[in-house]
């Protein structure tokens, strides 16, 4: 089936950087009365043949003849219902504002890229004249506004052309757009962008430019951790922070490109040896915006998404943005889009609407940056995958590190997760761990404490070094991440209005004592006067501190573990009186709870967005225990 050939390129071309960046580039396959083409938002990594739009090719034809319309405005407008309405199912999604263009070629796949490769020759000063020599077979279209002003002109270059050469083009050159592909089998489409990229790869190796971005500095790793959690709040709207992705330094594009580089990086970046409040006000004083690329030379380069996903997506079109200006050398030096394209695209509401789509839903955490310790399995882990769910950029930090990354790779979250090793009883490790996710990401929102041992026993025959282990990780691993983690959140929210959130996963252990469990139980209590102690001291650093006291987690593997499982240990130390098997034992912890049932991470991880979404509340030991442990 055709719709199968499209998606297998689409997906092949839009999961190879070289070609594609975050949502660029559009394809299409066209039958006779049918052109199905990719929607707006939908990336071509991950489209389906059930995602593109079905769209009756006679109609969309009717654009080229459309005239009488009052302004830019009123066209754009008539263009967008006409594709609308040209779209054969009523409930489909928004078709690629470049239908038209995928109608005009007479081929039955279309594959439209923006290879950084092409851009080098589209976006310099002798584009035309390169063009013509390296691919004379090739149409060469001038820089011209996206929508019905660029359809227009291709329809019009395309029939001259094929007046010209007796046969339809099949390769177009837009000017600080990208190319436009053709073919009748995807063995033609694979060979003519074989053919483009080994042409210009030869012409680039002729002229001694890299292909690769090079110039990298080295990060002064101090001045970036001082700087981008200020920055978070900087660069926001002061109540939001956004993510930021620290990079090492490299000079980056000194203006807009493409509309790709537009809609996801900016037309600008902020080049500053000292990113104040002062230089970013003036920046947008005079740009209209904040930046979301901030270069400070010779020390680091910061792109501000609003979500880890978001800033990365930054980060990849500033450096292809960069690499563009670097591979136009080859060609008499960069060609900036001209003033008029750039307010075009900055105002366009079809490119808008693009970003919006691609971004995903607004949801409860969405832009917030959470780590949650402990997060490789279990209830950490269960933890994270809530948070994840609702939109935060979740950071799995564990002893286990293969663990953590296997746990991060499954969240696949909407706003980007990612791992991080730490052992929480180690200062400098937990330092690191800090040090990591702020250099990542910029800064914390919300920090889950969630990691924690437990070994019980009687006070008569406990050992110390078990108490040591128990005491050193549960209460003293506490406080050294509060330590580290409550001073970047300060230095957060001193450029921010917003708030921050510490919270401990604590236990109903820390509420009411716990039988033949000491250590645990002591370090739970204790730590519940930390968050009360913590709280008092960070209010006024706009830092909430609370805890959440969780009843049994009977699934995981705490509990269920045949091995070191609490069922087990407390079998064995004789916890529960009269029980002969593991299920004695649990059943015996059942019966205690009214709600008949065990605690599950997503009761705990409601709990833990109460806390974050509340702003009346700080200091407080919150139950999760289906009423087993009530509050007096």
């Amino acid at each position: 089936m055709s719709l199968t050939t499209i998606r297998d390129l689409s997906n092949r071309y839009g999961a190879d950087p070289s070609f594609v960046l975050a949502g660029g580039g559009n394809t299409s396959y066209k039958d006779e009365k049918y052109l199905y083409v990719k929607p707006s938002g939908v990336a071509l990594a991950e489209i389906r043949e059930s995602d593109f739009v079905r769209m009756e090719r006679e109609t969309i034809r009717k654009v080229f003849s459309l005239s009488g319309y009052a302004d830019n405005v009123e066209r754009e407008a008539m263009v967008t219902k006409l594709m609308a309405f040209a779209a054969a199912d009523a409930a489909a999604r928004r078709p690629s504002v470049e239908a038209p263009l995928h109608e005009l070629m007479p081929f039955t796949y279309i594959v439209h890229l923006h290879p950084a490769m092409v851009n080098g020759l589209t976006c310099s000063k002798n584009g035309k004249k390169e063009c013509g020599r390296l691919f004379p077979d090739a149409l060469w279209i001038p820089e011209t506004d996206p929508g019905f002003i660029l359809a227009k002109t291709v329809y019009d270059a395309s029939v001259q052309y094929e007046k010209e050469h007796g046969k339809p083009v099949s390769m177009i050159f837009l000017q600080n757009h990208g190319v436009f592909v053709g073919g009748n089998t995807a063995q033609e489409i694979d060979a003519a962008y074989g053919r483009i990229m080994s042409t210009l790869r030869e012409a680039y190796e002729k002229a001694g430019i890299p292909t690769r971005l090079t110039g990298f500095g080295e990060l002064d790793e101090a001045f970036a951790f001082e700087t981008a959690p200020q920055l978070r709040g900087r660069l926001g709207d002061g109540e939001t922070p956004l993510t930021i992705k620290v990079l090492p330094p490299f000079r980056t594009a000194r203006g807009p490109f493409t509309p790709d580089h537009i809609v996801y990086a900016k037309s600008y970046s902020l080049v500053t040896d000292d990113p104040t409040e002062a230089e970013i006000r003036a920046f947008e004083d005079k740009n209209g915006y904040k930046p979301l690329v901030v270069e400070v030379p010779g020390r680091a380069v910061f792109c501000a998404g609003k979500n880890g996903k978001g800033a990365e997506t930054v980060a990849l079109l500033a450096r292809d943005g960069a690499l563009v200006q670097q591979l136009t050398e080859a060609f008499g030096g960069p060609r900036n889009l001209s003033d008029a394209g750039r307010s075009f695209i900055e105002n366009w509401e079809a490119e808008s609407y693009r970003k919006k789509v691609a971004g995903g839903a607004n949801i409860r955490l969405s832009g917030k940056v959470a780590v949650v310790t402990g997060g490789a399995q279990g209830f950490g882990y269960g933890i994270a995958e809530e948070l994840a769910a609702e939109g935060a950029t979740v950071v799995i930090a564990d002893m286990n590190v293969e663990g953590a990354k296997a746990a991060a790779e499954k969240l696949k979250a909407a706003g980007g997760a990612s791992a991080v090793a730490v052992n929480i009883a180690d200062e400098a490790s937990v330092a690191e761990m800090v040090r990591s996710v702020v250099l990542s990401y910029g800064g914390i929102d919300l920090f889950v404490a969630n990691a924690g041992v437990l070994k019980a026993g009687s006070v008569r025959t406990f050992e110390k070094r078990d108490w040591d282990f128990v005491t050193n990780v549960n209460y003293t691993g506490y406080f050294l991440c509060v330590k580290h983690v409550s001073d970047v959140m300060a230095r957060q929210n001193a450029c921010c209005n917003g708030w921050t959130d510490i919270v401990q996963v604590n236990s109903k252990s820390g509420l009411v004592g716990s039988n033949r469990n000491g250590a645990y139980a002591g370090s739970k209590f204790g730590t519940v006067g930390l968050t009360q102690s913590f709280a008092l001291e960070l209010v006024s650093d706009r830092i909430k501190v609370n805890s959440v006291c969780p009843g049994n987690f009977f699934d995981g593997p705490l509990w269920s573990d045949p091995e070191r499982g609490l069922f087990v240990q407390y079998l064995k130390s004789g916890k529960v009186p009269g029980a002969r098997t593991v299920a004695d034992v649990k059943l015996h912890y059942e019966k205690q709870i009214p709600m008949h049932r065990g605690c599950f991470p997503s009761d705990v991880a409601k709990a833990i967005i109460y806390a974050v979404c509340q702003s009346y509340e700080t200091g407080q030991a919150i139950p999760v225990t289906g009423g087993q442990v009530m509050l007096n």
